[in-house]
């Protein structure tokens, strides 16, 4: 299958090539923008692979994607390319609704006008594959509930609002036109050549280098977890065998609090890499005002993944957790870099500054 990624240089869409150009006999071709949070050097293992090719450039460049699609014969689309880190999107919500709506739906089009020109054969075996996140079903209770497929959807935040948007386009695009469509929603990923924005990576980094380790609120929110290279081979099979029309919600069954996970890194730090001046890492946590409309708890039940398509996790998030900070301590010549430029300082804070003193006005 000839399978093109859009936004294969993010964290999930780079393990996604690696996943299809390393493990399968698919052929990959990776469209992305390079903004801030995208690294080459997160495919360096693939980038001489005769089945892999990168292009640089914009999925809201039409022709761009029209000539793609055609001078490749794509097979099925893989779209990941998105803005996702939600404390950006309380800043700038912009970007988010330029690439993550309008994006999405000048790639619906654009396959959709390739769709209709294909063989019987290959529109029936065709797949548009739309790559989306749990948030969009907003906030769970501290009990037994999980997300399922039928959940309502119910996003909080501008990311969250933008990505269940793109969601609604990809499904009305089969319901009206009937494009092939397969929907995914994951929990939250981590992993290897994770940007040092999200908790895990700048939890790692930070605590290598002693700095203090911010933990929104008291640290209450509850994630499940999902190792980024199980979560390519469940992306690999929604492609290849999903059933147009159907999602498919892929978690981890890892649920941990904020501060559990922050507390377990600071332990396998403490083991892996002792600071010099022998202080326990997790004297270094420090609770931090909380991000507005922080949604409490994420859960997902992944029992028609792996019911339908044969999928498990295969790492549980100790064993995750544990090749993740082991890859962040021998490969520092590819987050330096980074660090250069993004230290992780906190986003999303004026905003809340503005709501707490809006709410302290109020009568």
């Amino acid at each position: 299958m000839k399978i093109l990624v859009t936004g294969g240089a993010g964290f999930i869409g780079s393990a996604v090539c690696r996943h299809l150009i390393g493990n399968t006999d698919h052929s990959a071709v990776n469209l992305d923008k390079l903004t801030y949070a995208a690294s080459l050097s997160s495919l360096e293992s693939i980038q001489d692979s005769p089945r892999y090719r990168f292009v640089k450039g914009d999925i809201l460049d039409r022709e761009l994607v029209r000539t793609l699609l055609r001078s490749h014969d794509i097979d099925a689309i893989m779209h990941l390319a998105a803005e996702s880190h939600v404390d950006r999107s309380i800043d700038g919500p912009g970007d988010f609704i330029s690439t993550n709506i309008v994006g999405t739906y000048a790639l619906l089009e654009e396959a959709r006008a390739y769709w209709s020109e294909l063989s019987a054969e290959r529109r029936e075996a065709f797949r548009f594959h739309h790559i989306s996140t749990d948030e969009v079903y907003g906030d769970l209770p501290l009990d037994d509930s999980l997300f399922t497929e039928d959940t309502p959807y119910a996003p909080s935040s501008p990311y969250s609002a933008s990505k269940a948007s793109s969601d609604h386009l990809a499904n009305a695009w089969y319901h009206t036109y009937g494009l092939p469509v397969v929907l995914s929603n994951c929990s939250n990923n981590y992993g290897p050549f994770h940007f040092p924005e999200k908790l895990i990576p700048l939890v790692i980094l930070n605590g290598l280098e002693g700095k203090h380790l911010p933990v929104y609120g008291r640290g209450e929110n509850v994630r499940d977890w999902l190792f980024v290279e199980d979560h390519a081979r469940a992306l690999e099979l929604v492609v290849t065998r999903g059933v147009p029309g159907r999602s498919y919600n892929i978690g981890g069954r890892n649920e941990r609090s904020n501060l559990a996970v922050v507390e377990t890194i600071c332990d396998e730090l403490d083991q892996l890499s002792p600071l010099a001046n022998g202080q326990p890492r997790r004297s270094l946590i420090d609770f931090v005002t909380d991000r507005p409309g922080h949604d409490l708890r994420y859960a997902i039940d992944a029992s028609r993944i792996e019911r339908e398509l044969g999928w498990k996790a295969q790492e549980t998030f100790d064993t995750g957790l544990r090749r993740t900070v082991r890859w962040y301590l021998d490969n520092e010549a590819w987050w330096q870099p980074i660090r250069e430029r993004y230290a992780g300082q906190r986003l999303g804070v004026k905003t809340a500054a503005r709501v707490e003193t809006t709410k302290d006005a109020a009568p």
